[in-house]
């Protein structure tokens, strides 16, 4: 089944421009160089899957013109992948049938639960809240004839969630990749990692670490996001060996889910 994946943001947890910074990446004029935080959609056969809701969801869907979404998934919860929760409202109005499902492994489900209990604990009389659904994450996750497999990533010292589905997978916020997870992310058409920068970083990958990671596991296209101020698109991308180059908000990619 052919897919879709659009890039909804490819920035770091404080996005390109970074409120007040003057450097010549903050001041660019390319547009690949301005970068909301880090968020995919995956579409096929009529239906949108949203890997995490930023912080700049709002502005993410207005550009890419999103008018349904069917299901989200969650990596973790740190603020810039879980603060556009609220900006699913107008989407799960329209959602048929039933609420707006959400997915998250146990632990992040809770945080949720917890962080948001004006959603999930909702007694709100005059109504307006998000009409969403919590479901734990224990295995693949089956959605509209796709298969959605977890795969473990190290943040720092956390185990979080990444995502294979068909011949593609997405993996943010990493900076280690289990040899067992490795082994699940060979024979991809698509491979987005988090390359930070070239400095190394407590729970980010590097652009060197990313580049590895390519190599042992060889897929046909690798794509880098979760992208700070330090990596000018253009001249990172041609620094890139074939097949390799750096995510923008708004790329579009196709691939067989």
């Amino acid at each position: 089944m052919q897919a879709t994946l659009t890039v909804l943001g490819s920035g770091t947890s404080m996005g390109v421009p970074t409120i007040g910074c003057d450097c010549a990446v903050c001041r660019s004029a390319d547009p690949r160089d301005r970068r909301t935080r880090p968020s995919v959609m995956i579409s096929y056969n009529g239906h949108h899957v949203l890997i995490d809701t930023t912080p700049d969801f709002r502005e993410q869907a207005l550009r890419e013109k999103i008018t349904a979404v069917d299901a989200v998934l969650y990596t973790h919860t740190h603020a810039d992948h879980i603060l556009g929760i609220d900006d699913l409202r107008p989407l799960s109005f329209a959602h048929k049938p039933g609420r707006l499902p959400l997915y998250a492994d146990p632990g992040a489900a809770e945080f949720l639960r917890n962080m948001f209990r004006y959603i999930f604990d909702a007694d709100y009389k005059f109504g307006g809240l998000p009409q969403v659904e919590l479901k734990n994450i224990n295995g693949p996750v089956e959605l509209f004839g796709a298969r959605f497999e977890p795969v473990t990533v190290i943040h720092g010292e956390t185990p979080i969630l990444a995502f294979r589905f068909g011949s593609a997978a997405y993996l943010t916020d990493h900076s280690d990749v289990p040899v067992a997870s490795l082994d699940r992310l060979r024979n991809l058409d698509i491979l987005f990692l988090d390359a930070l920068r070239y400095k190394p970083h407590p729970t980010h990958s590097t652009v060197e670490q990313a580049l590895r990671i390519v190599k042992e596991v060889k897929p046909k296209r690798a794509f880098f996001t979760h992208i700070c101020h330090d990596l000018p698109h253009e001249a990172t991308s041609r620094s890139l060996p074939e097949g390799v180059q750096l995510a923008y908000d708004g790329m579009k990619l196709d691939f067989e889910i």
